[in-house]
């Protein structure tokens, strides 16, 4: 099991997650092994906000080629995490 601070990676920030933001959705690169719970528990004690729901969304490494050598990114998993209506996470909401 993973500790609190590797549960949570990084945010992830496209078009896409900014419309997000408007439906209090939040999305986030998390560690392969966490699971819902682990990471509703790390995103609140982190962001001293209240959790609704965690969907965890496994996505697969992509092939990649450079010439006539081919390999493959790795895989990593993505949390989309909704907050309470009313609560945001102050530091991502100036991206």
């Amino acid at each position: 099991m993973p500790s609190d601070k590797d549960i949570i990676l990084y945010p992830i920030i496209s078009e896409k997650t900014v419309r997000l933001k408007e439906e209090n959705k939040y999305v986030f690169k998390v560690d392969w092994e966490a699971n819902s719970s682990e990471v509703g528990k790390a995103i609140e004690e982190k962001f001293k906000t209240k959790v609704v729901k965690v969907n965890l969304i496994k996505m697969p490494g992509k092939k990649k080629r450079l010439g006539r050598y081919t390999g493959k990114t790795p895989r990593w998993k993505k949390a989309i995490i909704t907050l309470k209506p009313g609560e945001k996470i102050k530091e991502l909401e100036n991206i």
